[in-house]
């Protein structure tokens, strides 16, 4: 890595230790942001209004205290610890949150955060859980109801033109981060796994445009790599709901992995489905967050009847991954107490084994503390499958 490339991630590795910086000053001068925990909000509605989305997250090394006062531990801990750092401050920027109905955690603790925080805005997004006709019917109201609610707030209204600037420059987004993916398909990949999880995390706390610059920047200094900042190893699929931090996958890379794909929400699972251009931008939006985005929260029709099309419909993605990214084995990483993704474990595990990709099971806690104690597992996996 030349020195120019290394300033930049050194830059990127700033922005992500001191998560939030960069907003903090906008927010001093004046600019709204708003917070959001989770892949369903649609980020277009509030860039559109004139504010800034920003992806709240966790801190693994931050034990959880005073979040716990109002939260039973049995809420998913990553969510927890989202909350925790809330309620001590550390999102005190912020001008309002939106939180939609992603798992049972977010719906009944809406109120929590509600009377627990000092935002002058909050919306519940409702986000059907069955994917059929009527519910894209249904969503599209809650996303009119949506804006309505972001033009109050923000004092202006949103018009067509508006939404179709935002997810225009949303889109742009989502394309600098799919060709940073390219860049993993080299064997050794010229980008890590624990610089592109850093530099999304980092990408999903600033201004779009902000973003989209620095997504080109990264593109061009990978662009000028002669080498890979890895050794070759076995080429590793994460699985898994928000992994918002490196320890995991630094941990992998060091033991000789490479992680070249995923299907994470702060990844692929968020990054890569686009939004329809050049049409209703309500009825873009209500297929892009509701269809494009395979969620184990949404149900989707087995129209075949049959467990192995079921599997297929749902986890179909997974084995396009696979293919495309040259696969050798998959890593699926699931907190304790996650519903969405506990329950779907059996079927996820018959999956990989359908289309003959080693699988590790991995169900840990939101804390850096449990990270080393993988490390067994981890490295018998690579030497299994090496």
């Amino acid at each position: 890595m030349n020195d120019k490339q290394t300033s930049l991630f050194n830059t990127i590795e700033n922005y992500y230790k001191d998560y939030g910086v960069r907003a903090k000053e906008l927010a001093r001068e004046g600019k709204k942001f708003i917070g959001y925990v989770c892949s369903f909000v649609p980020l277009e509605i509030i860039t559109a209004a004139g504010c800034i989305p920003f992806r709240v997250r966790g801190n693994i090394y931050e034990p959880i205290s005073k979040g716990d006062t109002l939260l039973e531990t049995i809420v998913c801990p990553y969510y927890r610890s989202v909350f925790d750092l809330s309620v001590k401050g550390k999102y005190d920027f912020l001008s309002g949150l939106v939180i939609p109905h992603g798992c049972d955690s977010m719906v009944r603790s809406y109120s929590a955060w509600m009377y627990s925080l000092p935002y002058s805005y909050f919306h519940f997004l409702n986000i059907p859980t069955v994917c059929v006709e009527s519910s894209f019917e249904f969503f599209n109201a809650e996303l009119n109801t949506f804006r309505k609610s972001m033009e109050k707030f923000a004092g202006k209204a949103i018009t067509e033109e508006d939404l179709a600037k935002a997810i225009r420059v949303h889109n742009e987004n989502r394309d600098k981060v799919r060709n940073l993916y390219e860049f993993r398909k080299a064997n050794p990949p010229l980008i890590s796994g624990t610089e592109l999880t850093m530099a999304l995390t980092v990408g999903s706390s600033l201004p779009i445009g902000e973003s989209n610059d620095l997504f080109d920047q990264i593109l061009v200094e990978i662009r000028r790599r002669e080498k890979s900042p890895l050794k070759k190893g076995p080429r590793l699929l994460m699985d898994g709901a928000c992994l918002d931090n490196i320890e995991l996958i630094k941990l992998v890379e060091e033991l000789g992995g490479n992680v070249v794909a995923d299907t994470i929400c702060n990844g692929a699972r968020d990054y890569f489905p686009r939004t329809d251009e050049g049409e209703n931008p309500i009825d873009a939006l209500g297929r892009r967050y509701l269809d494009k985005i395979n969620c184990p929260k949404t149900y989707r029709e087995n129209k075949t009847g049959t467990f192995e099309g079921d599997m297929a419909s749902r986890f179909g993605d997974i084995g396009a991954y696979a293919k495309e990214f040259g696969i050798e084995g998959a890593i699926l990483y699931i907190y304790k107490y996650c519903d969405p993704f506990g329950f779907e474990v059996p079927a996820r595990k018959a999956y990989y084994q359908s289309i003959h990709v080693p699988l590790l099971h991995l169900e840990d806690v939101y804390s850096a503390g449990t990270i080393g104690q993988l490390r067994t597992r981890i490295q018998a996996f690579l030497e299994m499958i090496g």
